[in-house]
């Protein structure tokens, strides 16, 4: 657009075209100083609700995880009873059992040749189920509160341990007894 035309344009135009007030700039930058000082006090104002409710916040997650710390560390910290826990009974049978599996198992290991490795890694596998089985107990015991069936089924646990190694015992002189039959019937 040309100078020309803009003239005529504001010519037809009914524009205000008287000078403002004096003192009109003084007013209008005194408002805007008042609203720049309300606005930095109102954002001054949600800082600190929001500091304050961050804070609230963080503490309650630090008690929250206070709190499952707490009862996470008295679950995994604490050992499982086992039958010994029980009664001074319970612990001569425990002590009883492992004594005698312990003295089963060197005996079965000392027993240990190309001819019984088979027999005898096996039962290890199996006493490793039964260990398992054992440690599942153990927990069962601590949370049922010392249930009678619990103890009962660590009792046949331990039991079923030495009637493995029984057997695995039988089976070793069976073939010891073969082994010393057929070097017998050997000719030289």
């Amino acid at each position: 657009m040309k100078d020309e035309e803009l003239y005529k344009l504001f010519i037809n135009e009914d524009c205000d075209l008287e000078e403002p007030e004096i003192g009109h700039e003084e007013r209008f930058l005194y408002k805007l100083k008042e609203s720049r000082k309300l606005k930095s006090s109102k954002s001054k104002s949600l800082v600190k609700p929001l500091w304050k409710s961050w804070i609230a916040i963080a503490a309650s997650i630090v008690f929250i995880i206070l709190i499952a710390g707490s009862f996470l560390s008295s679950n995994i910290l604490s050992k499982p009873e086992d039958l010994a826990a029980i009664s001074p009974e319970m612990k001569e049978t425990q002590d009883f059992y492992v004594n005698a599996i312990r003295a089963e198992l060197e005996e079965v290991n000392a027993s240990k040749s190309p001819e019984t490795k088979i027999i005898i890694d096996d039962a290890l596998v199996q006493l490793e189920r039964l260990d398992k089985e054992y440690k599942k107990l153990k927990v069962d015991l601590s949370k049922s509160g010392k249930d009678k069936r619990v103890v009962f089924a660590m009792v046949s646990n331990l039991q079923q341990r030495i009637d493995l190694l029984n057997d695995v015992l039988t089976q070793i002189e069976e073939i010891k007894e073969l082994k010393n039959y057929k070097n017998e019937n050997t000719v030289i």
